[in-house]
């Protein structure tokens, strides 16, 4: 049985991969307490440090490990006989905001330092050369949602379940969402196919979704009426600045995540592997929204 050397097994994430390979693979879990040696056929390097919503955290933190610890784990890899090797960047390590669709060609200019941080490790792998018979991949998936993930969906979730009518009715908007699974379908065919060769890759679910289109889904799942008010934008923007000098729950920053345009095109990585995803963007957000309503108080 092969051997998968992995770091960040205690994140959701690698939660999510090891369950999804512990039948077919073994796993060498990273410690930060011991030396980096890999005798593994295969590398996940899953760690990283995420944003810090409450905005709290040194810069330093950011590149001391989405970067650095990167660039000494992929340098054990090249030390190794591993044939694999797979790292999450993100998608934020191109831009916070988009123009257009994002591809794996559109041009990098992160502005936070979660963003900056993913890139530079992103650059110092591609500056390496590969040896042959090796592969190596830099995979970027937008917003990973899944069961036991506690993330933004879940709050919205638990937002709807409070019947309060949804306000931002008149922003229309479209995102990408990542499925857990399409995540680990992925993973999985870039490892039995020798033949897709090394590179950045954006990793997302096959359309993106509107938010008033996800709070009708939420709504769905939890088998309630769904309210959504169409209030003036300019009003909307105005008490999110309040809300900015007032430590509202609306706020400006929270305002635009909600309601910008940020979708992510899949179309490379599904070329090479030249196979369906498993779900639909609508049947991976069921399957978590399924999980919040059945466990989560």
């Amino acid at each position: 049985m092969e051997n998968i050397y992995i770091t960040g097994a205690g994140g959701f994430v690698g939660k999510n991969i090891i369950n999804y390979f512990k039948s077919n693979y073994q796993f060498t879990v990273f410690s930060k307490d011991e030396s980096i040696l890999i005798h593994s056929d295969i590398v996940f390097h899953l760690a990283g440090k995420a944003h810090d919503l409450k905005k709290v955290s040194n810069p330093s933190e950011y590149y001391t490990v989405n970067t650095e610890l990167t660039k000494k784990i992929f340098d054990a890899f090249l030390l190794s006989d591993a044939k694999v090797f797979i790292t999450l960047s993100s998608v934020k390590a191109v831009a916070d905001t988009l123009e257009s669709v994002l591809t794996e060609y559109y041009p990098p200019n992160p502005i936070t330092h979660y963003g900056k941080s993913k890139l530079l490790a992103e650059q110092y792998i591609l500056s390496k050369l590969i040896p042959e018979g090796r592969r190596v991949y830099i995979l970027r998936p937008c917003m990973i949602h899944g069961p036991d993930n506690k993330g933004n969906l879940n709050l919205l979730n638990q937002f709807v379940s409070k019947g309060i009518p949804w306000p931002l009715g008149a922003f229309e908007n479209k995102r990408s969402f990542c499925s857990i699974d399409n995540l680990c379908f992925v993973i999985n065919e870039l490892i039995i196919n020798e033949t897709i060769p090394s590179g950045v890759y954006n990793i997302a679910d096959d359309e993106p979704l509107g938010i008033n289109d996800l709070i009708k889904l939420i709504a769905d799942s939890q088998e309630k009426k769904y309210y959504i008010l169409n209030f003036p934008k300019s009003i909307i923007k105005l008490l999110s600045k309040l809300g900015d000098f007032l430590k509202l729950p609306l706020n400006s920053e929270r305002l635009n995540k909600l309601t910008e345009t940020y979708i992510v095109s899949n179309n490379k990585v599904i070329t090479a592997i030249n196979k369906p995803l498993p779900l639909s963007t609508k049947e991976g957000l069921m399957k978590t929204l399924n999980f919040y309503n059945t466990n989560v108080k």
